[in-house]
């Protein structure tokens, strides 16, 4: 027996399950695909360690998906300001709500949460079909679709298959889509912190020799550590006890927060530039980090996915209202050369970002920080900068607008 759907989504994280949450929405068959049963209630403490940084678009997204009380509700923390320093030469940035008309630039929330929430939203919408655990072996195209075989031995049939299954896509390799990166030889450790002076909802991030160190306010008082370092260093700092790592992470901090009275459990992940070298197939399209993975100085990854899932859920639903097959060529083009090109600016802007932090000569330090003072003192360069920070730019999907796509 063979179950069919409009539309398969394979990987229930966080942008698997938005594209799911805004297809269903638009009157799209779904199921939806992934090998965990997501968590959808836990202690207040400790905070995961997995925390993303969500622009106002990506909340624009969530409030139209109905997804956004749910992750208020399960904890949410604003950050109004953000402050950034180049250590080497005095450089230095400053982002303030104040100079836009919203009360904050953005949200910190756990990845968990996100999840957890755009769950809920799922289990209310009758043409939503969540399957779990689902692990696909097997892939293949037919005349009237794609076919997934799941190692239960299930058989599930769709028009159009969704991967957002990470950047180790498992489903981008069946379909015969090649990337193209480098590793960075670096690593990013996460961990939470408690600091002895208020994180003032201010996200604060130095720029030290081996990468940046960022401080994210969390809505218990803590705060999430993101600190990129060589891969050497990162794994001998998670070998260090709590208090010789206390030590070392409060001289790297200039003492900003104070002292560093607490961390929690502490992990790392390998940093790498890559991308997919085609965003569809027949049939067949990829977003997220399946589609593009890029450096975390900026915390824009997971918005960018969000972007995908916004971009190809909008596509998808205008070709089933225009009686089209959702197989179209046509339509899965548009959605390839709408989002491949923003991903590849914003991906090469944090690579160049990176690379030029990363010289430490004193002259070219210099001149980067007077490049960063310049910014900051002329306000419509900063302008600019901070209104794209927050995702509000030109050629957004409509959810990202809070406009409704279906």
């Amino acid at each position: 027996m063979i179950d069919r759907y409009e539309v398969i989504v394979v990987g229930g994280g966080m942008v698997g399950a938005a594209t799911a949450c805004a297809l269903v929405q638009g009157g799209v068959k779904v199921a939806l695909l992934e090998r965990f049963n997501p968590e959808r209630r836990w202690p207040p403490e400790p905070i995961d360690i997995r925390v993303s940084a969500l622009t106002k678009a990506s909340q624009n997204i969530f409030e139209m998906l109905g997804a956004w009380p749910g992750m208020v509700q399960r904890g949410a923390c604003a950050y109004r300001d953000m402050r950034v320093w180049d250590v080497r030469a005095g450089g230095e940035l400053h982002f303030d709500c104040a100079d836009t008309p919203f009360p904050e630039l953005g949200h910190l929330v756990e990845n968990r949460t996100v999840v957890a929430a755009l769950w809920d939203v799922l289990d209310t919408l009758p043409s939503a079909t969540c399957i779990t655990p689902a692990k696909v072996i097997d892939m293949q195209l037919n005349e009237s679709g794609r076919q997934l075989r799941l190692e239960d031995g299930r058989t599930l049939e769709a028009e159009l298959i969704i991967a957002a299954d990470g950047r180790d896509s498992a489903l981008r390799a069946m379909a015969g889509i090649d990337v193209t990166g480098w590793d960075y030889h670096q690593d990013g450790l996460v961990a939470t912190i408690s600091t002895e002076k208020s994180h003032q909802f201010t996200a604060w991030q130095r720029f030290l020799d081996e990468g940046p160190l960022a401080f994210l306010p969390l809505k218990n008082g803590q705060c999430s550590i993101v600190w990129t370092l060589s891969s050497e260093t990162s794994k001998n700092h998670l070998a260090l006890s709590d208090q010789d790592f206390l030590q070392v992470l409060e001289q790297a901090s200039g003492g900003i927060l104070g002292k560093i009275l607490g961390v929690g459990p502490r992990a790392a992940f390998p940093l790498r530039f890559q991308y997919a070298n085609r965003y569809v197939d027949q049939r067949f399209a990829v977003c997220g980090d399946a589609a593009h993975a890029m450096h975390p100085l900026a915390g824009q990854g997971v918005n960018a996915g969000l972007l995908d899932a916004a971009a190809i859920a909008e596509l998808t639903i205008q070709t089933k209202h225009e009686k089209r097959p959702l197989s179209s060529s046509r339509f899965l083009r548009r959605y390839e050369r709408w989002r491949k090109g923003d991903n590849l600016i914003m991906m090469s802007s944090m690579d160049v970002l990176n690379k030029t932090y990363s010289v430490t000569a004193q002259p070219f330090a210099s001149l980067r920080s007077a490049g960063m003072n310049r910014i900051n003192n002329t306000a419509l360069v900063k302008a600019y900068f901070n209104r794209y920070a927050m995702g509000l730019r030109d050629d957004l999907p409509k959810l990202a607008k809070r406009q409704p796509c279906w």
